[in-house]
């Protein structure tokens, strides 16, 4: 309980860093939930955290039904990381790099909190959470199916942000997908020594 805690916690700040400090001051894009909060707050600019839990509840209701451990594990980890966001973004504009650098770095954050979350079978909820219920029905890596699903986001995001921001959205995906395959990839591999 208390690693799990501790994930959810680094997790967070991760998140709220990667989201707050390198994507939304170039209006970057993550996939997933994060990326439809992203969206969201360009359009209509309203908080991305908000966005995350308002769009997860239907994915928790389908866990309550269906799965509770998924929703049991992953609820504390979608509300704490929405406040985190949400608080985080007081850190925009703290740190000023270029467009390409962010998009790494700032993929580099995200999926690093996303893997460290997933890790101890807690996430952000939204499509994380849809992911985890994918993997465990196909046994495929979450982090691959995370990575589908971000670039059907990005696709419908490229219709929002500029060309520029739109190619390096894609690297940001590529970089939050390649940390996060990473994380729980090692971890299934200390899973399966233990058996």
């Amino acid at each position: 309980m208390v690693k799990k805690a501790a994930a959810i916690g680094v997790g967070s700040f991760l998140l709220a860093i990667g989201i707050n400090v390198f994507l939304v001051p170039h209006h970057l894009l993550d996939g997933g939930i994060i990326g439809i909060g992203l969206i969201v707050k360009y359009i209509w600019n309203i908080k991305v955290g908000a966005t995350i839990i308002c769009l997860s509840v239907p994915l928790y209701i389908i866990a309550w039904f269906y799965y509770r451990p998924f929703f049991y594990n992953s609820l504390h980890g979608l509300l704490f990381s929405s406040l985190m966001i949400d608080i985080g973004s007081v850190l925009r504009g703290i740190v000023k790099l270029d467009s390409l650098t962010s998009s790494i770095i700032g993929g580099m954050f995200v999926g690093a909190g996303i893997g460290i979350m997933l890790r101890e079978d807690t996430s952000t909820g939204g499509t994380d959470l849809l992911a985890q219920f994918i993997a465990k029905l196909t046994n495929w890596n979450v982090g691959i199916i995370i990575f589908v699903i971000d670039m059907v986001v990005i696709a419908i995001g490229s219709q929002v942000v500029p060309t520029a921001s739109f190619v390096h959205s894609l690297i940001v995906v590529t970089v939050v997908g390649t940390v996060t395959t990473m994380l729980t990839y090692m971890n299934h591999e200390k899973k399966d020594l233990r058996i």
